[in-house]
């Protein structure tokens, strides 16, 4: 048992690592995709999931370098709804960037 105000302190206790990146912020070691679609947390058991990207063009139709990452569960695949849903994330997308 420790008795320290500080657990850190405590020698019985191992230090818990902390995750920070060169700035100092706190950063996590693993970040769950969610579905673009139903904002669900796509999980490592999900094989049918999908993650796509959709590259932006200018106005001569050349691509510019940037893009647009979607990301489907195998939920939203296997009732199909997976077209449906990329077109109106899209749609919405392209209104957001002006394109």
């Amino acid at each position: 048992m420790c008795f320290f105000d500080d657990l850190q302190q405590c020698p019985s206790i191992p230090p818990v690592p902390i995750m920070q990146n060169e700035v100092g912020d706190m950063v996590d070691l693993y970040v769950p995709r969610k579905c673009s679609a139903t904002n669900r947390i796509i999980t490592a058991k999900d094989h049918a999931s999908v993650q796509i990207n959709i590259g932006h063009v200018d106005a001569n139709g050349l691509y510019n370098g940037s893009f647009t990452t979607f990301a489907l569960s195998g939920f939203v695949r296997a009732q199909g709804d997976a077209d449906g849903s990329l077109d109106r994330l899209w749609q919405q997308k392209r209104a957001e960037i002006k394109q």
